[in-house]
Parts: structure tokens; sequence; C-alpha cells
């Protein structure tokens, strides 16, 4: 039987708000943290709920994945940021249910009415129906995934330590990274510095010139997004670094020490042997597009993306926006679906609470209108590769760039200074910040994100940037 439903009673903040229109952010990542941000001080009730009680910055997970940062430098609990705003409220909780005829969600199992609702639920990692490699190849999602990746890294190399196989010493030095994206490039470029500069610096019976970190992808180049001669300078750099590029397979099997690949060209099978593997090949969206759709009707890409109208509304429900890596927006000039990325997110949420207000308050409204500033991806220490609107950078200046601009969408000061003076000590020293071995061996890796426990749908098999 299931359990009975009530209304969740919040009264608002302060009194003269009770009139207000209520807006109901689900989703406090850069889309959802940026809507409500517009939105502070304005004639709008608004409540923000997120499963976690921090923004978390995803670009930089790899950096605690390989102990460059520490956990705290790259989240910030939502309280602390907004908290303080009178018409600001912040709910603990997951949304299961939504009815938009109603305007009602359901979450904490009570139900919440809704004037306008925004969507920023954002994505999670796709395996491509292969649910069983995912305690086998960590994604790099979540803090959890990141803190799993660093713990198996290193419990590797204190297990090589005091193996006298020399065949197991090298396998447990070993790393294959899946997926060579922007993700996927950087965990590998930091992964291999950390490796070789730990046993220089901290481990006596193991040779740096013995770690190998493999670079697995389906297409014939890296960061295949940006332009050519980016992607040759990027794989050209990971290759001196020592990184192993393995291009053109796809994976077929994954096991405790082995990667089974099926090379295009020829068909033939290739097993490459890796202590640990890591994936960053596919991105799924949460399940929310799907929750959306079965209520309203609307309808979802092959990756569960809900396809919206110019305004991230859904048809028929102009109420209902939907924003950030949970949508698929086309409408663009040149027809291409924006990418899942920082950037465009950021965009969306504030172009959408402004639009808001504008339909609240009877105030012209603007189109949309996506400003590219580019995209980059650092692969190396001081080196990174930007492509800015036509304008391509590598190399030291690239990595300059990068680095202003990652500390510029960090969305707290706090973050931004703690992270440039570790990055200031990263570079002068060459010691991590955070080297710690934490937990048991997948401990983090139940943790649920929306996508692997609450969605019981048919195996995804879409072959878009799968490895």
């Amino acid at each position: 039987m299931a359990p009975e439903r009530f209304f969740l009673e919040l009264d608002p903040p302060a009194a003269i708000q009770a009139s207000w229109p209520h807006v109901v952010i689900v989703g406090g990542g850069f889309a959802g943290l940026r809507a409500t941000h517009r939105l502070i001080g304005k004639p709008v009730r608004v409540t923000l709920i997120d499963k976690r009680n921090f923004n978390l910055f995803q670009p930089l997970l790899y950096q605690v994945a390989t102990g460059l940062v520490g956990q705290a430098d790259v989240a910030s609990p939502l309280r602390q940021m907004i908290g303080n705003a009178p018409n600001v409220q912040v709910l603990l909780g997951e949304v299961d249910e939504i009815n938009v005829n109603d305007r009602e969600i359901v979450f904490n199992e009570r139900r919440y009415a809704y004037d306008h609702l925004i969507l920023a639920t954002g994505s999670g990692s796709s395996f491509f129906g292969h649910e069983e490699w995912r305690p086998l190849a960590p994604p790099m999602k979540i803090l959890e995934h990141a803190n799993e990746i660093r713990r198996r890294v290193l419990s590797a190399l204190e297990e090589a330590e005091q193996t006298p196989d020399p065949q197991r010493r090298k396998l447990l030095q070993s790393v294959a990274v899946i997926g060579a994206g922007p993700t996927g490039c950087e965990l590998a470029g930091s992964l291999i510095d950390l490796m070789r500069h730990a046993i220089e610096r901290d481990f006596k019976q193991l040779r740096a010139e013995d770690c190998r970190v493999l670079l697995v992808d389906p297409g014939d180049r890296v960061l295949r997004a940006m332009h050519p001669s980016l992607s040759e300078a990027a794989g050209s750099y990971l290759q001196r670094s020592g990184v192993e590029l393995v291009l053109g397979g796809r994976v077929q099997q994954i096991s405790a020490t082995e990667v089974t690949l099926t090379l295009k060209s020829t068909g033939e099978q290739q097993r490459l042997e890796a202590a640990t593997v890591c994936w960053t090949a596919g991105v799924r969206a949460s399940h929310l597009g799907k929750v959306l759709a079965a209520s309203s009707g609307c309808e979802v890409d092959k990756g569960g993306r809900v396809i919206v109208e110019p305004d991230f509304s859904i048809p028929g429900h102009p109420e209902v926006r939907v924003v950030g890596d949970l949508c698929s927006y086309s409408h663009t000039a040149d027809g291409k679906t924006l990418p899942g990325m920082a950037g465009p997110a950021v965009q969306m949420g504030g172009w959408v609470a402004a639009d808001i207000l504008a339909s609240i308050e009877g105030t012209p409204r603007r189109a949309f209108r996506f400003t590219d500033f580019g995209s980059m991806a650092v692969v190396g220490p001081l080196y990174a590769v930007a492509d800015l609107r036509g304008i391509r950078l590598s190399g030291l200046i690239g990595w300059l760039v990068w680095g202003l601009a990652h500390l510029a969408f960090m969305p707290e000061m706090e973050n931004r200074l703690s992270l440039l003076l570790k990055w200031l000590w990263v570079i002068g020293t060459r010691e991590r910040d955070s080297m710690l071995i934490i937990g048991n061996r997948n401990q983090h890796m139940g943790v649920e994100v929306g996508l692997e426990q609450r969605e019981a749908a048919p195996a995804d098999t879409t072959p878009v940037a799968s490895a």
C-alpha cells in the first residue's frame, strides 16, 4: 500500500510572500543555482530542492580523484550560498513524481505545489546497457566516485610496494581510462603525473617507468569535439607525458584486471591489462526527464533529455521549464543541440529566471541567444588546449586561460581563493593536497544518483560517445 501523501506545509519566510508566485527549482547545479541567484530579491517565492546539500563544481572532480585538491574545494553548501536570501528556501530531498496538471511535485513522500517549475537535475554516467561494469569501472560524476578512483589508484600503489612479483607490480601500476573526451584526457594526464611523481618521491620498491595509463576511445583522436589541431596537440602532449593512446577500439568487456576491445578497423579483439579502470565515456540525463514525459507527454531524446521549446518549456505547459544537461535545446542558429557543459547551463538558468520574471511583471520577453565562449581541456601540469571561438591556444597560455575560466565559473569566492592557493602550491612544490585513502572498496559505488536504482528502463545501447 502506497504511503499516504500530505501537502508539505511550509510558511513563506515573510508574510508578504504568501501572495507571490511560487517558483520551485529542482537541482542546485550550474543552471539551478544561476536561476536562483537571478531571482533573489525579486517579488517571487523561490524553493530550491536538491538531494544533496551542496553545489558541486563537476569540471574539477578529476582533481579530487588525483589528489590535487580536496573535496571541500569543489563543493559549496547551498544554505551558505543562498540560504540568507529572504525569498529563498532550500529543501533537502529528491523529487519522485511530477503532476503537471495539478502543478505539484512529490518529494520526501509529500506533495508540493508550484506556480513555475524549473527542472535542472543534470546528468549521470551511462554504461550503455552494461550496468555490471559500474562497480568495476567507477564513473566520475559525484564526489564519492572521485574519492573511489583515488582510493583505488593509491591502494594499488601501496599493494605494489609490498609485492615481490615484478609482473604483478607492473599490473598494479596500470590504469585504463575509458573515454577520451575532456574529462578522460584531464583524468589521464593527471593520473600519470600523480603516479610517477608519487613513486619518485614516496615509494622505495617501485619504478616510475613501470607506470601505465591507457586512454581508450573508439574514435581516431582524443577530444573529438575540438578542432583537429588541438586534438593533435593534446594527444601529442599526453603521449610525451607517458599516456598510451588506444584509439579505434570499442569496449566489449571489463573484468577486475582486464578490458577487452574490438578494433573497428579489423574487427579483432585486443586485451588491455589494468588494475584500475575508470569510466568517462557516456552521459545519460537524470531520470526526471522520463518522469516528466510520463506526466506531460513531452518527448525525450535517446539520452533521456527533454526536448524543449525555444523558451525551455514543454508543449502545453509554459510554466514548466527544463534547463542544463536535462534538456535537449536545438533552437540555435545552426540547429545544433547545445552541449551539456557549464557555460550553456549557466546561460540557460539565468535566461529562464529572467523570462519568468518578465512573464510575471508583464514586461517584454527577449528570445534566448546562446553565446559560445568556446571549449577547453587541461591535459597536464601547466598545459591545456582551448578553442575560444576560433582562437586556438595550447600549452601554458591555454592553461592560464583554462585556469581563469574555471575560477570565474566557481560560484563561491572562498573556493576560488583556496583553489588558486592550492594550484600555486602544487606548481611550486609538486605536493598534492589530498593523498588520503578513505573507505573500503566499492563503499561509495552504491550511492544513488537518480539513474541506477530508481529507473527501470530498457538497456541503453545508444552508440553516442560510447567506448
